[in-house]
C-alpha cells in the first residue's frame, strides 16, 4: 500500500489513518498501539518540520513480508534534509522541566519498533521503520 499526500498541511490524521487502515496491521491491541504511536510521531515530524508551511508532499507506504512476518513502514519526503537518528537521545532520567526540548518522538519510535533506518537519496528523506508482527 503506497500513497502520496500533497500538500501535507493539516493532513497528519489522514496519513496516519491511511497507514493504520492497512489489512497487514495485526489485530493485537498492544502491537497496534506501538505501531500507531510510532507512525504518529514520524508523520507529525514530517508534517511539522519538513516543509515551510506544510507545502510539500509525503509518500507513505506500508508493506508486509509473509516470509519474515516483518511489517515495514516507509515515509519519503523532499523536505529539508534531516536525519532524526543523529539526534542525541533525551535523558529520560531528568524531569520534563530539566530536559532539552525535542527528540522524544524518535526516542519513542526506537523503543516501539524493531529497527529504524534513515537515508537521504535522490533529494528525498527516507525513514524506514520495521516491526516483526508474528
Amino acid at each position: 500500500m503506497k500513497k502520496r499526500f500533497n500538500p501535507i498541511k493539516d493532513k497528519s490524521s489522514e496519513i496516519i489513518e491511511y497507514l493504520m487502515s492497512s489489512p497487514d496491521i495485526p489485530d493485537d491491541e498492544a502491537l497496534r498501539f506501538k505501531l500507531r504511536l510510532s507512525i504518529e510521531e514520524a508523520v507529525e515530524n514530517v508534517v511539522r518540520y519538513a516543509y515551510d508551511g506544510g507545502i510539500g508532499w509525503l509518500e507513505a507506504e506500508i508493506r508486509f513480508d509473509q516470509d519474515t512476518l516483518v511489517l515495514t513502514i516507509e515515509l519519503r519526503d523532499a523536505g529539508v534534509p534531516f536525519n532524526p537518528l543523529e539526534r542525541d537521545e533525551p535523558d529520560v532520567t531528568l524531569s520534563a522541566e530539566d530536559r532539552n526540548i525535542g527528540g522524544l518522538g524518535i526516542f519513542i519510535c526506537k523503543k516501539m519498533m524493531d529497527d529504524i533506518k534513515y537515508c537521504y537519496e535522490e533529494g528525498n528523506n527516507v525513514l524506514i521503520m520495521t516491526k516483526k508482527v508474528g
